[in-house]
């Protein structure tokens, strides 16, 4: 399955990395490795991933993953033939900050 990252999801993944990156060099690297892992795992199976607690009557639905070694996760939607990451989010800051870009909350 094809996996899509919002534009905005690109965004926060990049400026991510960037920051892991200053901590220490080749972190920000690490990051996107971890990332890439877990966009193929989000391909290859889609509904192996919980769906999101407060978006339980979303459509379509909305899944996350959690990366490891870092404290992110990825919001992503579940559509037929395709995922949609909605966000590349930290754990601890803005929660559902990213559920305006899904598909059926209003514009």
């Amino acid at each position: 399955m094809q996996v899509d990252l919002h534009p905005e999801a690109r965004v926060e993944l990049r400026s991510a990395a960037v920051r892991y990156e200053e901590r220490r060099d080749g972190l920000g690297d690490e990051f996107v490795a971890a990332i890439a892992v877990m966009l193929q795992r989000i391909g290859e199976a889609p509904e192996s991933f919980p769906r999101w607690p407060s978006t339980r009557q979303a459509s379509p639905t909305i899944r996350k993953a959690t990366i490891e070694r870092f404290p992110y996760l990825i919001a992503f939607e579940q559509h037929k033939g395709y995922a949609l990451v909605l966000g590349v989010a930290h754990q601890k800051r803005r929660p559902l900050y990213w559920l305006g870009r899904a598909s059926g909350s209003p514009s």
